[in-house]
């Protein structure tokens, strides 16, 4: 972490300047005029309506460009993006006076489509088993949910999608484009947005017989595209950011044989932010943000009346876990949370996810959260998991067994105090015969209630809004992502470039 040392030594003593000496000056009284002061300068009659007037002029010029539009300019900037729907690059101000993109601004650059739609264009591609079209759809939320009625308010049901995990690339995509705070101008811009589908472009080579050079072949093209505008050679990236819609780890190859592209760890990456599903906790330019769920608030109406919702919902059961074993691991520990629940039959709910059964969310999944006070969330096919989110959205409260798997990931988008919203049992415990029952019963009605509710009052910041331009007054994820990200670069150029 960058540290700035201050001072603190007494303020300097500041040498006052001396007062020049007094100046004859022409004697004035309430009667002095333009005239006798342009007189006493010698300055004749003529010559001082000669300077009304072009003061005048100057005057009517000033008044007619301010009734200019501040994105008006005269020659087109080499740098303009082809979007549609061109935010104006201009200061939002708020009903209060304060700038809303006092943080700065965010230039998104026109990357060419192969790094980005013609990739959901040819979703049929995707991946080596199936289709992924109907994933993508919706502007990345994926299908409507309409099995999820009868368990959710009727109203609310056309904010609920089935989302899948990997689309992050394309909701940030398409939110950044109408976001208040986006420039048209890069000599304007705090931050630079880099579109490219880093998720979507490997995902099919990560698999059978493709090449490392196929995992790599998208991310080296789109590097050299970047490297070659005007923008990054000023600041080598420091400024740069993208989303990567997976986890870190699948980015991360060190030699040609392992899982994997190798696009973080190639030269031009270096000093790019990067924002991910699940990150490194120990790279600097990786930034947590939340899996998207199935939930995508219309308005700040559907925010409050799903916190409501999941506020009064009768839970009948202390725990649940939903979650599948894994065969192939080693004394897995998912199948030992299921051996547990089941052992405990009468206060915990299963949900055996086993094969593709609760791929993107199902209703079985959200009731059973919804039924519980606290639900198991020990690490998935990596730390993380998006079963935390759907969780927390359903206000149950998480038990986590590995750090990893939140308190070292969503920082910015989570309480800072871990004990306020979730409860941690070393995994150690509960393999040397550590009852979760017990440890649970043992929290109180009463501070189960204040977990909960501290969980339901951060659920507008690991949600993704539907809305384009999001939700007036009510901060998501994006909102979230994006001020801290401005907020860090922001920092950066106070004090040091990479």
């Amino acid at each position: 972490m960058l540290t700035v040392s201050r001072s603190t030594s007494p303020e300097p003593y500041i040498r006052k300047p001396k007062t020049p000496p007094d100046l004859p000056l022409p004697y004035k009284n309430s009667g002095t005029s333009l005239n006798s002061l342009l007189s006493y300068s010698h300055f004749n009659q003529s010559c001082a309506w000669l300077i009304i007037s072009l003061l005048s002029v100057q005057i009517i010029l000033l008044l007619a460009l301010r009734s200019i539009p501040l994105s008006f300019h005269l020659f087109p900037s080499p740098y303009a993006v082809h979007h549609e729907d061109i935010a104006p690059s201009v200061t939002t101000v708020t009903d209060s006076g304060e700038d809303e993109c006092e943080t700065g601004r965010v230039f998104v650059y026109d990357l060419p489509s192969t790094f980005n739609t013609e990739l959901i264009r040819n979703c049929d591609e995707l991946n080596p088993w199936s289709s992924r079209c109907d994933a993508l759809e919706n502007d990345g939320f994926g299908q409507k949910a309409p099995g999820l009625s009868g368990i959710i308010p009727e109203n609310l049901a056309p904010a609920w999608y089935w989302t899948d995990q990997f689309v992050s690339e394309i909701i940030f995509h398409n939110r950044i484009l109408k976001h208040k705070c986006r420039t048209t101008e890069p000599q304007n811009a705090t931050a630079f947005y880099i579109p490219f589908y880093a998720g979507l472009a490997v995902g099919k080579f990560l698999w059978f017989n493709y090449t490392s050079k196929d995992r790599d072949r998208h991310c080296e093209m789109m590097l050299k595209w970047v490297h070659d505008q005007p923008s990054f050679k000023e600041s080598n990236g420091w400024n740069h950011f993208l989303t990567m819609g997976r986890i870190s780890w699948d980015f991360r190859r060190s030699r040609d044989e392992d899982w994997g592209s190798s696009c973080i760890y190639m030269p031009g990456m270096r000093n790019i932010t990067r924002l991910l599903i699940e990150r490194n906790p120990w790279d600097y330019f990786d930034i947590g943000i939340p899996y998207p769920t199935g939930f995508h608030p219309r308005s700040v109406s559907d925010i409050h009346q799903w916190q409501e919702f999941v506020r009064t919902r009768k839970r009948t059961k202390l725990f649940c876990f939903a979650g599948a074993k894994r065969g192939a691991i080693k004394n897995d520990f998912r199948g030992l949370l299921l051996s547990h629940c089941h052992n405990e039959s009468d206060s915990c709910r299963v949900v055996d996810c086993g094969g593709s059964r609760c791929a993107n969310g199902t209703s079985a999944i959200l009731e059973t959260f919804l039924d519980s006070d606290f639900c198991l969330q020990p690490r998935g096919d990596s730390f993380t998991r998006r079963s935390i989110f759907d969780c927390m959205l359903a206000g149950s409260i998480p038990v986590l067994f590995w750090k990893r798997t939140a308190y070292y990931q969503y920082e910015w988008f989570l309480p800072e105090e871990q004990s306020s919203y979730s409860v941690f049992i070393h995994r150690d415990e509960v393999k040397n015969g550590t009852s979760i029952r017990k440890v649970l019963e043992s929290y109180s009605k009463e501070e189960v209630r204040k977990m909960r509710e501290k969980v339901i009052d951060y659920i507008p910041k690991f949600v993704y809004a539907r809305p384009d331009e999001g939700l007036k007054g009510v901060k998501d994820a994006f909102d979230v992502a994006i001020d801290g990200v401005l907020r860090r670069f922001k920092e950066q150029e106070q004090y040091y470039k990479w």
